[in-house]
């Protein structure tokens, strides 16, 4: 089955709120390689006027694969995870994300474009926090191929 059109505008419902740990960050910093102290001490953070340790900007992959699983769950989609490339990530940031947030994210499908037999589809995670307050967007485009016939 191709990727569904109709996903097209699609809005999922929020995800439950995330809880941002402090060892949670500092394992994606040394996962990452970021090595600057901002991510693993606390008392270096709060040095540049952060509560606690702050997250790589990657971090944010951590919340919007809540919202891909929603997407890859959805029966009519017509994307199958083994069919599946990442494509493409972007974040557009209003704050750092830190630890001791709690983070909620909301799916939009924002397109799908065709290429070669293949859909893009390209989603933005809206992710705020505990007071509403916008942190990132996140989006992504997957690369969905209809596999074998």
């Amino acid at each position: 089955m191709p990727v569904n059109p109709e996903l097209i505008g699609r809005v999922f419902p929020p995800t439950p709120p995330y809880l941002v740990g402090r060892e949670k960050v500092r394992e994606f910093a040394r996962a990452v390689f970021a090595d600057d102290a901002q991510h693993t001490d606390p008392a270096a953070a709060q040095a540049l006027g952060y509560a606690d340790v702050v997250a790589p900007p990657t971090f944010a992959m951590v919340v919007q694969d809540l919202t891909l699983q929603q997407l890859l769950a959805e029966p009519d989609s017509g994307i199958v995870l083994q069919n599946v490339l990442h494509a493409e990530q972007r974040f557009a940031y209003t704050r750092p994300i830190v630890a001791g947030d709690e983070l909620t994210a909301t799916l939009a499908v924002t397109g799908i474009r065709m290429l070669g037999g293949n859909a893009m589809v390209t989603s933005d995670a809206t992710i705020t926090d505990a007071a509403g307050a916008h942190v990132v967007t996140a989006t992504s485009v997957l690369v969905v191929g209809e596999g074998p016939a």
